[in-house]
């Protein structure tokens, strides 16, 4: 794990950047924040609707993060009015809490801007349990909200958009195979259902932090698709509270909230939660974990016992995301494996076709846009698989097979990328032998993702050129990945 997070590669330096400027963007706003004068709660709610602002928001475009980013006080106010109002009405603000689950988790199926914007509404909610908050307060914390949001996106779009002039980093669509949005409506059931369990059993075990279980169980269930997905993430977030807790008896207790050295944990913390998010959630969460101990410092309240609690509401929130998941209209792991895996392979046949076509001498062939969406969907059949691979997996014969078939289809996008960079030299010319070799190539996907029995060709010896010897890399890759993909099973991998 610490391999993974201090070793992972960091192409063009952006999880640094992504965590420095939420450092700056966050700092900016509760700098603000303080300079209107408003109260502490202002100053923690507005530091963490950028925080929100600057993490959540993940369109494809910087236009599309402008605009997201521009709705979240739409989707957040009306919220922050509802938790405040219904304070001192537990039974009506459990029921509208737990819509609001539902809600967030049912506006996935538009994407990424449905998918900030129901983060954003869940978390404002969560933010009035964690600050109490009352209708007197209300004015200051909208302006509170709309100061850090236009904080964040002056230092997100003006002082500092590395994004711009980038390529789109676009999250490819959900293949229709899996039947995303159907998908996404369970998950809105299964996730009002954990919601609705963690709320319950965490009110028993406190009725001031009850709230801690409901957002542990929102949490899991964020970027799932599958029962092993959000099983998995639900281990991954205990871990990370466990180690957390115990950094942050070590840092953030003996600081007592005392504001300089709290501003330097919290600023670590930011810092922390924005470089590992991509690459490990354990870390991730270790870090939300010591964030939220030195908040509950600064006002004065941390505990030994209260992170204790802490510790009891996560597992419960995970307990609930566990039982829904495994009871409430579950999605299998294999069923969701199988559609991005089908996907991945299905953008192989494209960018072989395009790159024969670029060398072949066609002005219009462009295989660049499909590797970077190759790129794009390895990274969400690693995720799908991540269950299957993890090391307390007990199937080992399913766990050979999901590495033998990641390793393949790294294979093979190494291959697509080596085929690429030579289709893109303007002396690369036609050869009829790479007509057939892609024809090839294009015919093993074909038998590998039409459910077919044919038998995969497989290559003889690589030739010497570099865009013959990256295609017969291309088909030996392809005619391996018939047998972990084909192999009989009872405990399936993908459609076998």
């Amino acid at each position: 794990m610490l391999k993974r997070v201090f070793v992972a590669a960091d192409p063009g330096r952006t999880r640094l950047r992504f965590a420095a400027r939420a450092v700056l963007g966050i700092g900016l706003a509760v700098a603000v924040c303080g300079l209107v004068g408003q109260p502490l709660a202002g100053q923690v709610t507005g530091g963490l609707a950028a925080l929100l602002a600057l993490f959540t928001v993940a369109d494809a475009t910087v236009r599309g993060q402008a605009v997201t980013t521009a709705l979240l006080p739409v989707a957040s106010l009306p919220v922050l009015a509802a938790a405040a109002v219904l304070h001192d009405f537990p039974v009506a603000r459990d029921l509208v809490f737990l819509a609001v689950v539902g809600a967030g988790v049912y506006a996935r199926r538009w994407g990424p801007r449905g998918h900030s914007l129901g983060v954003f509404a869940f978390m404002t909610f969560f933010m009035a349990q964690f600050l109490h908050t009352t209708p007197g307060q209300l004015p200051a914390l909208y302006a509170a909200v709309l100061l850090s949001v236009l904080s964040a996106a002056a230092v997100r779009f003006c002082l500092w958009c590395y994004e711009r002039g980038l390529p789109p980093a676009a999250s490819p669509a959900p293949p229709a195979g899996a039947g995303f949005a159907r998908v996404t409506t369970r998950q809105a059931v299964q996730a009002t259902a954990g919601a609705g369990f963690a709320l319950v059993a965490g009110q028993l075990m406190s009725g001031q932090r009850w709230y801690w279980a409901v957002g542990a169980t929102w949490w899991v269930f964020v970027n799932t698709a599958s029962r092993g997905e959000t099983l998995v993430r639900g281990f991954r977030r205990v871990l990370g509270t466990v180690i957390g807790i115990g950094l942050g008896f070590l840092a953030a207790v003996p600081v007592h909230g005392a504001a300089a050295p709290t501003a330097v944990l919290v600023a670590v913390a930011v810092f922390g939660i924005f470089y590992t998010a991509a690459v490990s959630y354990t870390w991730m969460m270790l870090w939300v974990t010591v964030l939220a101990a030195s908040l509950y410092g600064l006002l004065g309240v941390l505990t030994p016992g209260l992170l204790a609690l802490r510790l009891a509401e996560t597992g419960v929130g995970a307990l609930g995301a566990a039982l829904a998941v495994l009871f409430v209209l579950p999605v299998t792991t294999h069923a969701t494996t199988d559609a991005w895996i089908q996907r991945a392979l299905r953008c192989v046949h494209a960018c072989t076709a395009e790159a024969a076509a670029r060398l072949a001498g066609s002005p219009t062939a462009d295989p660049a846009p499909r590797v970077a969406e190759l790129e794009q969907l390895l990274g969400r059949v690693r995720l799908s698989v991540a269950p299957l691979v993890h090391p307390l997996n007990p199937m080992l014969g399913r766990k050979r097979r999901a590495r033998r078939v990641l390793a393949l289809l790294d294979d093979c996008a190494r291959e697509i990328r080596g085929l690429v960079a030579v289709a893109a030299d303007p002396v690369a010319s036609h050869d009829a032998r790479l007509a057939a070799a892609c024809r090839r190539a294009e015919t093993a996907v074909e038998a590998l993702t039409e459910g077919g029995s044919e038998q995969v060709h497989r290559p003889a010896e690589a030739p010497a050129e570099p865009a013959l010897a990256h295609l017969h890399g291309l088909e030996r890759a392809l005619a391996e990945l018939a047998e972990p993909l084909r192999a009989p099973s009872g405990s399936r991998l993908v459609g076998a």
